[in-house]
């Protein structure tokens, strides 16, 4: 089995910190992505966060988990490839879903 991809990149702006995903969002890569988001979230001043999956090409349950976490924190996304639209879109309907008390 390869290597593990994955790439961020973060674009500090006036108004929104922008991290770009590429690569694969896996098991210990969504830790990665983790840590980039608390750092810029830890940067912010009034600011939005704003991540950029266009180029995510593989995401498992951790990644999925990582990403549902973030759109319970309020982390706006970005995508305009139908296969992570999909994502995103799933994972908005689940947190419509769950009742407050199981956003822990």
């Amino acid at each position: 089995m390869g290597k593990q991809m994955l790439r961020i990149t973060v674009a500090d702006g006036c108004t929104q910190h922008r991290i770009v995903v590429e690569g694969e969002l896996i098991n210990s890569s969504a830790n990665e992505l983790r840590i980039a988001c608390e750092k810029a979230r830890s940067e912010l001043n009034n600011g939005e966060l704003v991540i950029d999956l266009n180029d995510l090409t593989a995401i498992n349950q951790a990644g999925e988990n990582l990403l549902l976490e973030l759109m319970r924190a309020g982390v706006a996304f970005r995508s305009q490839c139908a296969f992570t639209k999909h994502i995103l879109a799933e994972l908005a309907r689940r947190i419509r879903k769950d009742p407050p008390e199981s956003k822990a």
